[in-house]
């Protein structure tokens, strides 16, 4: 991420409009607020017979605040994109600028420069100044409840209006035809009857339809009419006040999931991996652990899990083959998110560790993850996503007309694996619910058919076959004599795919070599060496790729906290 990205984001959390968070962010809330009441003041004190030094004053206040709001409200339209994603481009801010707080903000700044060449009234620019006053009721609490309330119970007061109106044109045609047989000079046309009927409920204040009926049903209708005046006060007020009870209530829960967001994060707390020596989040929690750990009920831990970013309900059922019977257990898993599609981390390396499926295998992105880390390699993970209907991002047939996530994931790939001699390390799970248990943990593969164990072949993803063999041989070696597991070249899984991502960088970007790698989740989840495991796959692939660059172990994988 570029220093302008992060400069952006950093503007986004500036502008939430939150005042809760205990942040520095706030201090620039509290600054604009404070500016905001100064030019109101202003304004106001401008309306008395002041002396003219204090008059200068003033003006100099004015013009101080307008260039202050210009700078702010120019970066509030350039960092919209961060704060919404459909402001995005030239008209996604021209959208923002058309938003309730964008008009405002617009209007109370730019319309000072504006009278620089259009001679504006007085007036106008006086009242233009004065509705900076309305930019408050970004932080308030109270009118944000209030907006929650009007936008909820909408629907509602449309359907009431629309049965008013409905009502009360048929009730003043009815009162035309008794009407202008009685007074035909007054009620002379059916638009005389309806600008009646529909200016008593406004109380008539010009007094253009003091044409009151005569006839007995006339009066009648009027009676009715009345009525129809007090409900068409009384429910829009019983509506909003239900809607705003449910704001409160909403508002209310809101506060109580975040509160066990907070305690989903605290139950992954990093503990010691023996094997390695290292501090490891562990993959998962069960509902029945976080429920002992940390008094959970159920609905509060899957209210948490919905609201948050970073948590995920998994089926460890499905990390188990057919032959090992798999029964159903619920739990949760964690994972980082930075990027709209998942994780996406530039540690400056030639190997970049590929997880396209960690949304939907449990807990590969957490084996990925480590081995990224140990390995010092860059990281780019799908973490985002609809599970149903599945759309991948390691095999897919348009880049662009696939998933509105993955030309950027894609984009990002191209540019971490755009540095000369580049490789990637895709990792997959070769094993799940419905499939058998293999003689073999790890299946390579270099974009060849399934059973074609050579390292020939034609449209392979691997350019360099002598530096992939080497490697292949080295590590098939090493996780068989450290843990006794078995790997295999192409024999029981197809890498030939026309879809398969590496074949779909734009030309002349992306890695020309890359490696598919599908581990038993045995070895990758269920192993108490899984840590080792991904240290052992990290060593040799630096070993064979980066001999040249000199690392050490990420210092903070012997940190002990909380999450990643």
């Amino acid at each position: 991420m570029t220093r302008t990205e992060q400069f952006k984001k950093q503007l986004a959390r500036i502008f939430d409009g939150n005042l809760r968070t205990k942040q520095w962010e706030n201090y620039p809330d509290y600054a604009i607020i404070g500016l905001i009441i100064i030019s109101t003041l202003s304004v106001f004190a401008s309306t008395f017979d002041i002396p003219a030094g204090w008059q200068k004053v003033l003006n100099v206040v004015d013009v101080v605040t307008v260039i202050i709001f210009t700078v702010e409200v120019s970066l509030r339209i350039w960092a919209a994109d961060e704060i919404d994603p459909k402001f995005s481009g030239f008209w996604g801010r021209v959208r923002y600028c058309f938003t309730f707080y964008g008009l405002i903000d617009v209007l109370s700044t730019y319309t000072f420069y504006l009278s620089f060449v259009i001679p504006l009234p007085y007036a106008m620019l006086k009242v233009f100044r004065v509705a900076r006053l309305l930019r408050v009721f970004r932080y308030l609490r109270s009118f944000r409840m209030l907006q929650k309330a009007i936008s909820s119970k909408a629907k509602e007061m449309f359907i009431s209006l629309q049965f008013l109106v409905i009502i009360t044109l048929i009730l003043s045609f009815v009162l035309f035809y008794y009407e202008h047989a009685a007074q035909p000079d007054v009620y002379d046309n059916g638009f005389r009857s309806v600008i009646w009927a529909f200016a008593q409920y406004i109380g008539d204040p010009g007094g253009f339809a003091d044409t009151p009926p005569v006839t007995f049903i006339g009066r009648i209708i009027a009676c009715i009419i009345g009525i129809l005046g007090i409900a068409l006060f009384a429910v829009p007020a019983g509506l909003i006040g239900a809607g705003f009870s449910e704001a409160m209530e909403e508002e209310l829960h809101k506060a109580d999931v975040e509160k066990n967001i907070a305690k989903l994060r605290l139950s992954f707390e990093r503990k010691l991996d023996r094997p390695t020596g290292y501090q490891i989040v562990k993959p998962y929690r069960t509902i029945c652990d976080i429920q002992a750990r940390m008094g959970m009920k159920v609905d509060d831990i899957f209210d948490a899990i919905e609201e948050s970013t970073e948590f995920r309900l998994i089926n460890l059922a499905l990390t188990q083959t057919i032959d090992e019977h798999p029964q159903d257990r619920l739990a949760v898993e964690h994972f980082i998110v930075n990027r709209p599609y998942g994780c996406c981390i530039d540690r400056g390396s030639k190997v970049t560790i590929v997880s396209p499926s960690s949304f939907i295998d449990p807990c590969t992105g957490s084996f990925a993850y480590y081995l990224a880390l140990i390995g010092g390699f860059n990281y780019i993970s799908r973490e985002v996503g609809e599970t149903a209907p599945y759309k991948s991002y390691y095999n897919f047939a348009d880049r662009y007309n696939h998933e509105e996530n993955l030309p950027l994931y894609m984009e990002d790939l191209e540019h971490l694996t755009s540095r000369e001699g580049s490789w990637t390390y895709t990792v997959l799970v070769a094993s799940g619910s419905n499939e058998p248990t293999y003689p073999t943990i790890f299946h390579f593969g270099a974009g060849g058919p399934k059973g074609d164990e050579s390292f020939e072949g034609e449209n392979l993803v691997v350019k360099d076959i002598a530096a992939y063999r080497a490697f292949y041989e080295d590590v098939a070696a090493e996780l068989k004599e450290q843990y006794d597991m078995a790997s295999d070249h192409q024999r029981y899984h197809n890498t030939a795919v026309k879809g398969l991502f590496a074949r779909k960088y734009r030309e002349g970007r992306g890695a020309e070599n890359n490696i598919v790698m599908r581990v038993a989740w045995s070895a990758c989840l269920w192993d108490s060496r899984r840590i080792a495991i991904a240290k052992t796959i990290a060593d040799t692939l630096n070993r064979h790729f980066e001999s040249d660059v000199e690392k050490q172990y990420d210092p903070t994988l012997k940190v002990k906290k909380i999450g990643f």
